[in-house]
């Protein structure tokens, strides 16, 4: 009877403290593992070591032996908005932003926490309003960021836009635009054959980017429609990357190859979004999609 006791104990224990409840949500292919802190709360993300935390995101991530995603967003309590977004990459890195998480975020704080639109997430980035109407969701991502030490990478110029870079002994023109993460334009005849793979790494650790880069390889297909693929620093080529067409479209219109102010449809391997470039800020629309919800063992 004692045995009994104790076991039962245990895994009482177990289960308040060592099972993970998640959302596995998508938009545009882009897909994270979602941990709702309000349903979590024996985890405090804030007092497990860093390399703890690293640990976890990986296994989580890992698309043969955990649950498979671009990263895990946690979605938390804020003091100054409807909730607060932390956003972790592939390889436990933490990220200042997500276009396409945030997206998610936003809807699943109006479906579980019954936020109304529009709501407001507080990121590394600063505080985004995000207008939900059902799948559709428009996120207003503010100002893009030219400043080279703002974005950051390194350049005497008062911005880069269509500057030579020597990567891997051959010439790029390149454009940098910050949106939350620092992201470089890449324009290339046909992007179907680009080797991402092989050149996207070299772009993110290229010495010029001291934080490392998100890089988005563009074909213009017309004025306003473009076709993007994506190298993101700490997950490789991803299905899509909200920030990425965000990036893409300003550099795009810097280059003089669409109009400002006009809605650019961006294809990605994903899906599609589209994107608005302003005097004042950068308007991206696309959807937002629930997978499945599960739960999943972790050691803290």
């Amino acid at each position: 009877m004692k045995f009994i006791e104790e076991y039962s104990k245990e895994v009482i224990n177990m289960t308040r403290n060592n099972i993970l409840k998640f959302i596995k949500m998508q938009s545009c292919g882009n897909d994270y593992v979602y941990v709702d802190m309000k349903a979590n709360p024996w985890l405090n993300i804030d007092v497990i070591e860093q390399s703890k935390l690293e640990s976890i995101i990986i296994r989580l991530s890992n698309r043969h032996y955990g649950i498979g995603s671009d990263g895990v967003i946690f979605v938390c309590e804020s003091k100054i908005a409807d909730a607060k977004m932390r956003m972790f990459n592939a390889d436990g890195s933490e990220g200042k932003m997500c276009g396409n998480g945030i997206r998610c975020v936003a809807k699943l704080v109006g479906d579980m926490w019954g936020a109304s639109s529009p709501i407001k997430v507080e990121t590394l980035s600063g505080i985004k309003v995000i207008t939900v109407n059902g799948n559709e969701v428009v996120v207003d991502m503010g100002k893009a960021e030219l400043v080279p030490k703002k974005i950051p990478v390194i350049a005497d110029e008062k911005s880069v836009v269509n500057k030579t870079l020597v990567v891997d002994d051959n010439n790029y023109n390149i454009t940098c635009v910050g949106m939350g993460n620092p992201h470089c334009v890449v324009f290339v005849d046909d992007v179907e054959g680009f080797d991402v793979e092989k050149n996207g790494t070299k772009f993110e650790k290229h010495e010029i980017f001291p934080e490392r880069v998100n890089t988005e390889f563009i074909e213009i297909i017309d004025s306003k429609t473009l076709r993007m693929r994506v190298w993101e620093r700490g997950s490789g080529e991803t299905m899509a990357c909200g920030t990425g067409a965000c990036a893409a479209v300003v550099a795009t219109t810097l280059n003089n190859k669409c109009k400002k102010g006009d809605d650019i449809k961006v294809i990605l391997n994903g899906g599609e979004l589209v994107i608005k470039y302003t005097d004042e800020t950068v308007l991206m629309t696309g959807d937002a999609n629930v997978v499945f919800e599960g739960q999943i063992s972790i050691e803290t």
